[in-house]
């Protein structure tokens, strides 16, 4: 069993509206795999996590569409408590301890590479890396 998983029983109680249990499941993520995955996330169908679950962290109002990939040490969040969390496209990859924050939208069909920070909204079909991130190809051309 992995964090996803955990999470996905947490939110399925979140959403019937069962008190307790959800925060309950959030706290056996975080004992058991050492990440952040909040019961409220918005997390779509097909979303595979590596590592299980290993040092993520994602913010409670981040979403994230269907066939994400996250890699260990991943943070998705603010840059404050007051701005947006990020919107994360379909079939997108996020790579090793890349940290993707404030209120911007990553687009689909996007690779992040490893250790990138992105800032900035990342159009479809792009391949963005370093830091700050930029675009250094299209995931049609890799």
């Amino acid at each position: 069993m992995d964090a996803l998983t955990i999470y996905r029983i947490g939110n399925w109680l979140y959403r019937k509206r069962i008190p307790v249990l959800p925060k309950i499941f959030q706290l056996i993520i975080f004992f058991m795999f050492n990440c952040y995955i909040p019961y409220q996330t918005k997390i779509g169908p097909g979303c595979k996590i590596g590592h299980r679950g290993i040092g993520v962290v994602i913010n409670k109002d981040a979403e994230l569409g269907v066939n994400v990939l996250i890699r260990a040490h991943v943070t998705i969040g603010k840059k404050n408590s007051e701005e947006p969390a990020p919107i994360i496209g379909d079939n997108v990859t996020l790579g090793d301890g890349c940290k993707v924050l404030g209120d911007i939208t990553v687009g689909n069909n996007v690779i992040i590479g490893a250790n990138a920070v992105v800032v900035k909204d990342v159009p479809d079909d792009s391949i963005v890396v370093g830091v700050p991130a930029k675009v250094i190809g299209t995931v049609k051309n890799a």
